[in-house]
């Protein structure tokens, strides 16, 4: 695991040893070990790496035999030794023991579809000197990140947007069509950063740019749900558990100890009991929990270690975390509203005290159906029967009736078309609040933004069953923007790998052709995955309800949080930057006090605002690490090319 950045100049101007040192400075908690740079004409690769393969020769960047190829990479190539293999038979020559050295023969192999051969999690940029030219890509899901930039004549990227700001000529100017998705979804959206100047390239996507041109960004793998038929329930649920196995044995390849992370859900539990299936010795697990039984999962994460034998740690999460705040908006890298973001954070913090690897169980909600809102939606699909005069009455009871009185949401969600009303369940701050929220000023900057039209319109010409649409859109949607964002930066900020077996893209292509009716029988969720997993695990953590990973934010803000929440977004640094409405935000805060279940919308708003005091305030400075970090830098190196060197 590493954190890469580079930049390749397109102008003439010079790419400065410095100015990599500087991104990667930004990143030293991605990787703590080592530091590397490449540097020639226009273009600079460097990298801070976290040393999981091959500890001792695995330094980056890697070049082929001749120098003409040079490489970095953020991220794990799970089928690197058999690839290593066939390309020795092909007569390439390897100097080291590394994942990251094949990607560069496998370029010389197949060129830009070499990333079609890779298993893995990663984001890589590889520079191949004779075509001057650089190629960039993302792993098919989204577990790790790229962000990058054409400025002035010049393409920067990074593992982090923090990195990219490190250089005075990005503008840090604020997206407001990505706050917008940010207040609708609580995550910047696919293709754009919280900074103008700044874009995230997309999972299953490369970049390529020459010396002469633009930027140009392509797809080079999708998902397609496509039900096989002719199998039974039972060969499937066979063959998922055998799937399983064989992911979780490749992405516990390491040279250094793995554990996991096991919150006593299904998904987790799965991981576990596989990784004790197919590993040696006791598999060390790492639970978090709260007071709040409501909240609270550490007797069933219990229940999973007891009945696996595994080596477990444990941890009660307080509500003292506003010393935590500066931390999070720098590790979280973006605004980011998923509260559960906390806990990760602190697990990630416990796990990194044992071991440098976890294998998570994310993903399994969105390829087996797991969600709530899917039963949910199972059930509301009823209401596409509602004649339209039914439904247009609801809408004009609904308008008619004052903001904040009962039953006013609930007659207006049932007023609404299918696919309306499934995103109209599954968004923060509806269009016309997020209007009220934002000032006159800002909101003038939105008028031709339309947050809401891919996914509307995804749902509303979906392919094939609702439910794969719903899984669908969640794959490309909520997994890699919320789910995957949060698992990185919070195990990153503590240099911590997390690996999802789950989302091996072999595994995910399997859940893919099985039949709906299978995932989700008669309301309930997962039936398949359950199925496969019964004997393995224990019936009370496969047949309990969803509970999710979520945190008493609601609690933590009427009681010792209360305060917190108005010192932040009532204040005149809140106020000066004339972005919210003051208005508006005291209604909030009164209606939440008054009961309502505000607290995601309170939290993304705090962590907005937090993200601007970090990045934005006094932005002509570097942006600098908390001095709560503490990371050792290990030495570096600088690789020239060779004929520089002669």
């Amino acid at each position: 695991m590493c954190g890469i950045a580079g930049i390749m100049s397109v102008n003439g101007r010079p790419v400065l040893e410095d100015e990599l040192r500087a991104m990667c400075a930004a990143m030293i908690a991605r990787g703590p070990d080592d530091e590397g740079v490449y540097l020639d004409r226009g273009i600079g690769l460097a990298m801070r790496r976290l040393s999981i393969i091959d500890l001792h020769t695995g330094h980056q960047p890697v070049s082929n035999e001749d120098g003409s190829i040079w490489v970095v990479l953020n991220g794990e190539i799970y089928n690197f030794q058999e690839l290593r293999e066939e390309l020795s038979k092909r007569g390439h020559t390897f100097s080291t023991a590394t994942d990251t050295e094949v990607i560069v023969h496998l370029y010389e192999e197949f060129g830009d579809r070499c990333v079609d051969r890779l298993r893995g999690m990663f984001a890589f940029a590889l520079w191949d000197e004779r075509r001057c030219r650089l190629l960039i890509a993302r792993d098919r899901l989204g577990i790790k990140p790229l962000y990058y930039a054409m400025v002035q004549g010049r393409l920067l990227f990074a593992s982090e947007l923090k990195a990219i700001l490190q250089l005075p000529e990005v503008d840090r100017t604020v997206n407001v069509t990505a706050l917008d998705h940010l207040l609708a979804y609580k995550t910047t959206p696919e293709r754009h950063s919280i900074v103008s100047a700044v874009r995230k390239l997309e999972p299953g996507h490369c970049l390529t740019l020459t010396g002469s041109g633009e930027p140009r960004v392509e797809r080079y793998w999708s998902l397609r749900f496509e039900p096989e038929t002719g199998r039974t329930e039972d060969d499937v649920a066979e063959e998922l558990r055998q799937r399983l196995m064989e992911s979780v044995r490749l992405h516990m390849v390491s040279d250094v100890p793995v554990g996991a992370f096991l919150s006593g859900g299904i998904d987790s539990s799965a991981v576990v009991a596989a990784m004790s299936a197919v590993g040696s010795g006791r598999v060390k697990t790492f639970s978090i929990g709260f007071h709040d039984e409501e909240f609270n999962e550490l007797p069933f994460a219990r229940m999973v270690a007891n009945r696996l034998g595994t080596d477990h740690h444990e941890l009660i999460l307080e509500p003292n975390v506003v010393e935590l705040l500066t931390d999070l908006a720098w590790d979280l890298d973006e605004p980011f509203g998923d509260a559960s973001a906390i806990p990760t954070y602190m697990v990630s913090k416990m796990a990194a005290q044992h071991v440098k690897v976890v294998l998570s169980g994310d993903g399994g909600d969105e390829l087996f159906a797991g969600y709530t809102e899917y039963a949910v939606e199972r059930r509301e699909r009823r209401a596409r029967f509602l004649p339209g005069i039914a439904r247009q009455a609801l809408g004009m009871i609904s308008d008619a009736m004052p903001d904040g009185v009962r039953g006013k949401n609930w007659l207006h969600h049932f007023s609404l078309p299918d696919a309306e009303r499934y995103l109209d369940a599954n968004t923060m701050f509806k269009r016309a609040d997020r209007c009220r929220l934002l000032t006159k000023e800002t909101q003038a900057q939105l008028l031709n933004c339309q947050t809401e039209r891919s996914r509307l319109d995804r749902l509303t010409h979906g392919v094939g069953h609702w439910l794969s649409t719903l899984q669908s859109m969640d794959l490309d949607h909520y997994l890699p923007l919320d789910i995957l964002t949060k698992v990185d930066r919070m195990s990153m900020a503590h240099s911590l790998e997390a690996r999802v077996p789950l989302l091996d893209h072999s595994f995910v292509e399997f859940a893919a052709t099985i039949p709906p009716n299978w995932k989700m029988r008669r309301g309930r969720t997962k039936h398949i995955f359950v199925k496969a997993l019964r004997g393995w695990l224990p019936d009370e953590i496969l047949d309990r309800p969803k509970q999710g990973f979520a945190v008493p934010l609601d609690r933590w803000f009427r009681g010792p949080l209360r305060p917190l929440f108005r010192e932040i977004l009532l204040s005149d640094t809140c106020r000066r930057r004339g972005i919210f409405d003051e208005q508006f935000l005291r209604r909030l805060f009164a209606r939440q006090e008054q009961g309502r279940q505000l607290d995601p919308h309170i939290w993304t708003l705090m962590s907005f605002e937090l993200w601007c005091r970090r990045f934005l305030d006094g932005s002509r400075t570097p942006c600098v690490r908390p001095a709560s970090h503490s990371t050792l830098i290990a030495p570096s190196r600088v690789r020239r090319p060779l004929a520089a060197s002669s």
